[in-house]
C-alpha cells in the first residue's frame, strides 16, 4: 500500500506542474483564440492531467479512500511552491496561512 501512496503523492506533484503550465500559457499572447488552446503548454498540461487521472484511478484500487483524499490536498501546497519558484510569484499572508492549515490538517488527520 505504501508504494501506491507514494505514487499518488508523486501524481499530486504532476498535477501542480500541469496547473503551472496552464497558468504560464494563460499569460502569453497568442496569434488567435484557437492557439490559446492548441499550444504545447496547454496540450502538455491536459495530457499530464489525464495521465494523473488514470494513475490515481488505479492507485485508488489499492489505497483506502481516506488516504487518497488527504494526499490530493498537497496539490495546493505544490502549486504555491512551484508558482513561487518558477513564476517568481509572491504569496501573501493569507495564502501562507492557508497552506500551513492544509499541512497541519494533513498531519492531524494522519496521526
Amino acid at each position: 500500500m505504501w508504494n501506491y501512496l507514494l505514487l499518488m503523492f508523486c501524481m499530486t506533484f504532476f498535477t501542480a506542474i500541469s496547473q503551472v503550465l496552464l497558468k504560464v500559457s494563460s499569460g502569453k499572447e497568442h496569434k488567435s483564440w484557437i492557439f490559446e488552446y492548441l499550444n504545447w503548454r496547454v496540450i502538455t498540461a491536459y495530457f499530464i492531467a489525464f495521465a494523473v487521472l488514470l494513475v490515481n484511478t488505479y492507485a485508488y484500487t489499492r489505497v483506502d479512500m481516506k488516504y487518497g483524499a488527504v494526499i490530493d490536498t498537497f496539490s495546493y501546497v505544490f502549486v504555491m511552491l512551484l508558482s513561487y519558484l518558477l513564476l517568481k510569484e509572491k504569496f501573501n499572508r493569507g495564502q501562507l496561512i492557508g497552506n500551513l492549515v492544509i499541512i497541519a490538517g494533513i498531519m492531524i488527520y494522519t496521526l
